[in-house]
């Protein structure tokens, strides 16, 4: 199947052209609920780096991509949008056979990715990239003018590559930036899928580059001082490095990172729809969002209701076969996560938290990596499964003695990407979503929305993502003085 879904496997797409790769090297991507390898794709060495570093900076210095106007490349970006829509079924299946996300969810979110392509074109066309001004100091016209940050390297998660791509590709290329995509060895079908699509709409050589390459060599991408700016989603560990080695050259940088979002359920609102909302939400990607609420924390006289209709809602997840239409959460994405997970677990219960439901491998499933949706109660917010991202469907109830104390423990952590409040009253959510430190707050669900702006706050990250806000992200501010307007303004 993965040869009817991705054409050139074998090969990296550098400078407009699908170039063989400098060795024989792969990389096998197991497909994680048979175990079995799903596609085997070219591995990027150093020389491989080298030249898509070398076509994307070639392509912003001397290319016409940077002298296009704002809407030319709007148009561009929404084309590239339009036909990943009319591939969307490859998209799903590909994104299913990776990572194991449920075909009904990969389908139905690929309208995320296709909206931040079309989101970016609009906005091309009405944002201020120029601002006239009138200088204090000095007679004249003053220009603030936003300029495009230059090369970027743009580092692939991969637990939602086409998400990912949407909301870095789309906003780099309407500032007039190059990029080198470097997807995720985890992950790579999307990326190359995308480059498929880019090299059939004329894109000029050198402005779309994508490789697939492991850690060592996806640093170059991060050292060398011909890319201007990384653009990066993943850990939390892996974006400090990442800042120190910008840090180093002072290169630009956004980090979307880790979290250990919390869920606030105040004394109006309903424990059975808490427990329907995360039981839906779980299911997503088997609980591998870096948003997802997976602490909640009421007061003492709530707990054991909480804990109660939690458990009785993940007891009825279905997991299994992510193609099967009958299954409501599929595997972890890989061996090594479903370790990690399992050994988190295996921390809760040691350090005394309550096991209501889940915490082990499916008994019918004997091949995949399987976890059940676990919930703990009990939980002491200083305790590991309360304070580490685990990144899968593990919940952990704590209890507080106040609900203002609830806010206290909400933002012990290292984290601020999300959280929620949970009341019928939207003047207690706001008035609580003004204390909690995250990058976005929502009423009653996680209602994270990158077409506003998604990041966050403390080790959860550094910039933001979607939106007008997003595009900033690749723009550079420069202030023009002349000593009367150019003929474009004198016109307009």
């Amino acid at each position: 199947m993965s040869l009817d879904l991705i054409s050139r496997p074998d090969r990296f797409f550098i400078g407009g052209d699908w170039v063989a790769p400098s060795t024989g090297s792969r990389i096998d991507v197991i497909n994680p609920s048979t175990e079995e390898v799903f596609v085997s794709v070219a591995e990027a060495q150093a020389v491989d780096m080298e030249r898509a570093i070398a076509a994307a900076r070639e392509a912003f210095d001397r290319g016409p991509w940077r002298k296009m106007s704002h809407a030319e490349r709007g148009g561009y970006v929404r084309a590239l949008g339009k036909a990943i829509e009319q591939r969307a079924e490859d998209f799903a299946r590909i994104w299913t056979s990776q990572i194991g996300v449920t075909l009904e969810i990969a389908r139905g979110s690929i309208a995320l990715p296709v909206y931040a392509f079309e989101q970016n074109a609009q906005i091309a066309e009405t944002f201020p990239f120029e601002e006239r001004h009138e200088p204090k100091w000095s007679e004249g016209v003053g220009l603030l003018v936003r300029e495009p940050v230059g090369v970027v390297g743009a580092i692939i998660p991969w637990n939602a590559p086409l998400v990912m791509i949407g909301y870095k590709l789309a906003p780099a290329l309407v500032a007039g930036c190059t990029v080198v995509v470097k997807s995720s060895p985890e992950a790579p079908g999307e990326a190359l899928l995308v480059a498929e699509i880019a090299a059939g709409l004329g894109f000029p050589p050198g402005v779309i580059n994508v490789v697939t390459a492991d850690r060592e060599v996806s640093e170059m991408l991060v050292r060398d001082p011909r890319v201007d700016k990384i653009s990066f989603t993943g850990s939390s560990l892996a974006g400090k490095r990442i800042a120190s080695l910008c840090g180093e050259r002072i290169a630009r940088f956004t980090l979307e990172l880790g979290g250990k979002s919390a869920g606030i359920l105040l004394d109006d609102y309903d424990v059975e729809n808490v427990a329907e909302t995360l039981g839906i939400q779980a299911t997503a990607l088997s609980g591998q969002v870096c948003c997802s609420i997976t602490r909640l924390i009421c007061t003492r006289k709530r707990h054991d209701d909480l804990v109660g209709a939690l458990a009785a809602r993940f007891k009825q997840i279905r997991v299994g076969d992510p193609f099967a239409s009958n299954t409501d959460m599929g595997p972890l994405a890989m061996r090594r996560q479903r370790e990690r997970v399992e050994e988190l677990i295996a921390a809760g219960k040691a350090e005394g938290a309550t096991l209501a439901t889940g915490g082990a491998r499916p008994a019918a499933l004997n091949r995949g990596f399987y976890i059940e949706p676990t919930v703990f109660g009990n939980v002491a917010n200083s305790s590991t499964i309360a304070q580490q991202e685990i990144f899968g469907p593990v919940i952990s109830v704590i209890p507080a003695d106040s609900e203002d104390q609830a806010i206290d423990i909400a933002n012990d952590t290292v984290y601020g990407l999300n959280n929620t409040v949970y009341t019928n009253d939207p003047d207690r959510a706001y008035r609580f979503a003004r204390e909690l430190r995250s990058g976005t707050v929502g009423q009653n669900s996680d209602r994270s929305d990158a077409t506003i702006a998604f990041g966050g706050f403390k080790q959860s990250g550094i910039g933001r993502e979607g939106g007008v806000e997003g595009l900033h992200e690749f723009l550079e501010t420069k202030t023009i003085v002349l000593d009367s307007a150019p003929s474009h303004l004198r016109s307009a």
